[in-house]
């Protein structure tokens, strides 16, 4: 069921207690525009502030899931424009200090935009099929799982464009595939099909083509969202909390969450539905 959401770029819809949300501008290859950025997180609440929704799928419609950044649409076109009119044009240049500001400023919401998929208390899975290039790292690596189609290609394309990525890749997919695979792709900007991307743990399945890939997916959610939504949220917050921290705080942390949370309802749920034989029925409290 698609629910009302005003984007041009982006489309969400429901099925059973599984969100999607589409990377939707096929004809541009999903890139990354204004919108795309002004629209994701704004997606990503709707999803996630939904009662109904256990689980976020984020895939693509088109030929590619997204080709990364638009450069026609960025402040890297805007900085580079500035640049051949203050060369010959007699508008005044922005301060050295102002356009650090006005940058630091641009890559900050950026940031904030990829974040709020990671930030999502419920688990989301990405769907890569076609290219997965630049910013579409960053998407996929703030996602908790992701499944590939076969001609999935990725690239930590930035190396390649002179710029240092910088909304999430280098700081999340270190701690998805080892810091040794993470120098190589990163350094290189190389190309990279979905046979690496499993074997270096990138993604946790391949399909055959697209529609079982995306079967694939759907079954993985489904089977997440059968689960007590109180506990999956909590066993996500713990295991980000854990790995934000010292094996420590993260005991110290998961502590804190059980003394809480031991006695919801979902628990004796799970309980009598073990004792009578008979699939559970979690509510999230």
């Amino acid at each position: 069921m698609e629910i009302e959401f005003a984007s041009d770029v982006i489309s969400v819809e429901i099925d059973g207690h599984v969100g999607t949300l589409w990377l939707d501008s096929p004809e541009r290859r999903n890139a990354m525009g204004a919108a795309l950025w002004n629209d994701l997180p704004l997606a990503i609440d709707v999803l996630n502030t939904d009662p109904l929704v256990r689980v976020i799928v984020i895939a693509a419609k088109g030929k590619s899931f997204t080709v990364g950044l638009d450069l026609k649409d960025s402040f890297l076109a805007q900085g580079a424009a500035g640049s051949q009119l203050t060369d010959g044009g007699s508008s005044p240049s922005p301060s050295q200090a102002a356009q650090f500001i006005a940058r630091r400023k641009e890559i900050k919401r950026l940031q904030d935009s990829i974040s709020s998929v990671a930030n999502t208390n419920k688990p989301t899975i990405s769907y890569i099929h076609g290219h997965c290039i630049g910013g579409g790292i960053d998407l996929i690596s703030a996602c908790d799982i992701r499944v590939a189609s076969p001609d999935a290609i990725f690239s930590i394309r930035e190396t390649k464009m002179a710029i240092v990525a910088d909304l999430g890749t280098l700081q999340r997919l270190p701690r998805i595939i080892g810091l040794g695979r993470m120098n190589e792709l990163a350094f290189t900007g190389k190309d990279f099909d979905a046979t690496f991307a499993k074997e270096i743990g990138l993604v946790n399945y391949i399909g055959v083509d697209y529609e079982d890939g995306l079967a694939i997916t759907r079954q993985l959610a489904n089977e997440i969202a059968q689960n007590s939504p109180l506990v999956v949220s909590g066993t996500k917050a713990v295991l980000r909390a854990s790995l934000e921290s010292t094996i420590e705080d993260g005991l110290d942390y998961v502590a804190n969450w059980n003394a809480g949370a031991l006695l919801s309802d979902d628990l004796m749920e799970a309980v009598s539905s073990f004792l009578e034989k008979r699939l559970p029925n979690f509510r999230g409290n």
